[in-house]
């Protein structure tokens, strides 16, 4: 059971893992497993006494884990502690298993992340999941499985209803209640939108308690909250590389631009609060300047990336 656990730390420090199924599996077989895991799995400090000096800058984190305490392992016939570097995959991971009581987890929430460019879906334990688009950061309630808080980015979250234990996010000082629910969030610029592509969310549950029902959405920004409408279909239509906007600001496009490409993608004052209502299909390797007739601006190239300008 050590080898297997030891095994999984290993493959899950690779960004490229995907087979969350299987390991999903292989931890709900034996509550003992999971203790055998996460005694592998406890912090980043000595890296070093465990890697080649060269090896250790391509583990390099999207997201830190706080450290879970010490723990001993198996190496060359006989027992040494060691830590481990929680990278993004595998904080991933730990994510995914938080609702089971399996982690002894103490300093805070545990964040899972992504850099610009890149798109991490990240199962829960109850069988619910949550699909990040970049620049994104979630912290999960390591004593609450069902509390996600977004702090900035973009995340779908296809959620499990229990009546008796609803999923509530928390982002920019306000509540998402679910409802049997798929809706996607965004925050960025001190906007907050949400849109709903199945059951209802509650927004503000205890105080304005808005009910959207599939097909709604929600913008709020400062004190003003305005519901609107959205197709269904269109909801994180950004998986499939279409970026949709509905009268966001110039300033928005760019951010869901620098997500999605990983480019830096700024908007000039001048056109920062122009309103653009269309759709940009994007391909793997857009080039972000073929884009300026469509939005109706100039694209420049600066020294820190792409600038969105007035004409």
């Amino acid at each position: 059971m050590e080898d297997e656990a030891l095994n999984w730390v290993i493959r899950l420090r690779d960004p490229g893992f995907e087979d969350w199924e299987a390991f999903g599996e292989w931890m709900a077989g034996d509550p003992a497993r999971a203790e055998a895991y996460h005694a592998l799995a406890v912090a980043e400090e000595d890296l070093g006494e465990m890697l080649p000096a060269e090896a250790a800058p391509t583990l390099a984190p999207s997201v830190i884990v706080p450290s879970i305490g010490e723990a001993a392992r198996l190496r060359h016939g006989r027992r040494t502690t060691r830590r481990l570097w929680l990278g993004g995959a595998l904080a991933a991971s730990i994510a995914a298993l938080v609702g089971t009581n399996m982690l002894d987890h103490k300093g805070g929430d545990i964040s899972v992340a992504t850099a610009p460019g890149e798109r991490k879906t990240v199962p829960l334990a109850d069988g619910s999941r949550m699909i990040l688009n970049g620049d994104t950061v979630v912290r999960l309630d390591s004593g609450d499985p069902r509390m996600a808080t977004l702090d900035r980015g973009e995340v779908l979250f296809e959620i499990k209803h229990d009546e008796k234990n609803p999923f509530r996010v928390s982002v920019g000082g306000d509540e998402l209640l679910d409802v049997g629910t798929a809706f996607n969030v965004v925050r960025g610029h001190g906007v907050t939108q949400v849109q709903v592509s199945e059951g209802a969310v509650m927004y503000n549950p205890d105080s304005d308690a808005v009910r959207l029902d599939a097909g709604k959405s929600i913008r709020i920004e400062g004190d003003r909250a305005t519901v609107g409408s959205v197709v269904p279909g269109d909801v994180a239509a950004w998986r499939d590389g279409r970026l949709i906007s509905d009268g966001q600001t110039m300033a928005e496009v760019a951010a869901q631009l620098s997500r999605f490409t990983g480019e830096r993608v700024s908007a000039a004052p001048d056109v920062a609060g122009r309103p653009f209502r269309g759709v940009l299909s994007l391909g793997a390797s857009e080039d972000i300047a073929a884009l300026g007739p469509i939005l109706g601006v100039a694209v420049h190239r600066t020294p820190k990336g792409w600038e969105l300008a007035a004409r």
